[in-house]
């Protein structure tokens, strides 16, 4: 009997787990080696008290690239999971607490702007206008190809010069808008990965366009639903997915990779290697510093790396019926508080949040008359002179009180279940370098061309996917990294 050509992927997170649906799709025998309990990654489950705590990724803006991994095994996604369209998308709570509902809904939203600024309204419609340009270059000509030869970016220059993709987001939407607030409410995206808005470049804009077009979506039983039948599309393959186990070097022969050693010293052979780790992390800690020309360490140490990200969980044994499923909580500053994380390093006095409440969609995410919750606060990666053991209650503490104060009254006296998420966390259990939550920066040097490759510069037969590649974080973004892999990988022999 003939054996099949095999791929082994490393780890498990919404990238890995679309590159080996992919690669078994094409006839690859695939395994998955995950160093957690269990799959997900950054989309990993914490189960307690009763309540569902989905790790990470909470927001479905693309859907139809998940379903194109059920239909590649002649499935329909919708048969498996339940995804529910929210509404509003975001309420976006300022400071003085106004508040802005953003929506799909094109009339809404001119009601909600004029609210603000009814000179506005006519901009919105002409930056609308430029995001779905935007989206027609950054998402059909850009996302799901590879970026490894420096002509192929040359090719679509012009179109985005057209689209103005070296202004940053904030740039662009000020063209557009004048009010603060509302350059806010058209700004804030790039942080959902990672980015400043401030100096992420311009094609970020084409996510107003996709949330538009597409919505936004939310996973019956939790984000982990999905992951759960990502994976049981990879076992229905006959592939494996193997956990608790930790890679410590990808195997190089001749420039070629052959397969991983793991910590246990078991040693697995292959014809591909993909990597679904922090591609810095990959280059660093995975490949032998002699196989690596171009990711070398001194080129890692200047990378400029996201923000890594504080994350509080938690239970209480009331319902909160007044907050919906997303909230941007901003804070009094805006530009001041991004230069604190990203260049300064500073963890500051003032934050901004994202609140999620998953149990106003789901109830069953949390036991009966109780909500599940959790509370994300961008903050500054490792470089930062923090001492999160010493730091940590007293950061969630004052969350906590900020929360009490505003809109979750009383928050103190019903939270009956408690977890949190540090840059340690990211570091330590994620692998991610420098404990960034997003990996690489989206800024205009770190994307397309300039960003580590899906095809691996330095090693021959190793690949990349997830937030660290191309084209960089988020579902949508880690998902068409596997993608790409349709493009540069081989053929099985």
């Amino acid at each position: 009997m003939t054996q099949l050509s095999h791929a082994i992927v490393i780890g498990s997170g919404f990238g890995g787990l679309a590159a080996a649906i992919r690669l078994g799709a094409r006839g690859y025998r695939v395994t998955v080696l995950e160093k957690l309990d269990a799959p997900g990654g950054r989309g990993y489950v914490h189960e307690q008290d009763g309540f569902v705590f989905d790790a990470g990724p909470t927001i479905i803006t693309a859907p139809f690239l998940l379903e194109e991994l059920w239909e590649l095994c002649g499935k329909q996604m919708g048969d498996y999971i339940d995804l529910r369209a929210i509404t509003p998308f975001y309420r976006i709570r300022f400071d003085d607490g106004d508040y802005f509902d953003y929506s799909g809904d094109s009339d809404e939203m001119k009601r909600q702007i004029a609210r603000f600024s009814e000179d506005d309204i006519q901009g919105y419609e002409r930056f609308i206008n430029i995001s779905e340009r935007v989206y027609k270059v950054g998402f059909d000509k850009l996302l799901h190809f590879s970026f490894d030869s420096v002509w192929k970016m040359l090719k679509v220059v012009p179109e985005l010069l057209f689209v103005q993709f070296h202004r940053s987001v904030y740039g662009l939407v000020s063209r557009y808008i004048t009010h603060p607030k509302l350059r806010q409410v058209f700004s804030f995206h790039p942080l959902l990965v990672g980015g400043n808005p401030f100096s992420t470049t311009a094609v970020y804009t084409l996510i107003a366009h996709l949330e538009r077009r597409h919505g936004v979506h939310f996973a019956m039983g939790g984000t982990g639903e999905i992951i759960n039948g990502l994976v049981a599309l990879i076992e229905a393959q006959g592939n494996q997915l193997r956990l608790n186990e930790t890679v410590k070097e990808i195997r190089v022969e001749d420039g070629c990779a052959t397969g991983v050693t793991l910590t246990s010293g078991e040693t697995i052979s292959a014809n591909i290697v993909v990597s679904n780790a922090d591609s810095a992390f990959t280059y660093r800690h995975l490949v032998p510093s002699q196989y690596r020309r171009r990711w070398t360490d001194k080129k890692i140490a200047r990378t400029k790396y996201s923000m890594s990200l504080f994350v509080w969980y938690f239970g209480t044994d009331k319902q909160y019926h007044d907050v919906p499923h997303h909230m941007i909580m901003l804070g009094k500053r805006y530009k001041a508080l991004l230069h604190d994380i990203f260049n300064k390093k500073l963890l500051a006095d003032d934050f901004s949040l994202y609140l999620h409440r998953p149990t106003a969609t789901d109830p069953s995410l949390a036991p009966d008359g109780c909500d599940t919750f959790y509370v994300l606060s961008p903050v500054p990666h490792l470089d930062a002179n923090v001492n999160w053991e010493t730091e940590t209650e007293k950061y969630r503490a004052v969350i906590e009180q900020f929360l009490s104060d505003t809109v979750l009254p009383n928050l103190g006296s019903h939270v009956i279940s408690s977890r949190v998420l540090t840059p340690i966390d990211f570091k330590e259990r994620l692998s991610s370098v420098k404990g960034a939550a997003f990996g690489m920066q989206p800024i205009l040097l770190q994307t397309g061309w300039f960003r580590p490759h899906n095809r691996s510069e330095d090693i021959k037969n190793l690949f990349l996917v997830g937030a660290g590649t191309h084209p960089g974080a988020g579902i949508p973004g880690v998902v068409s990294s596997a993608k790409v892999l349709d493009e540069v990988v081989p053929d099985p022999a």
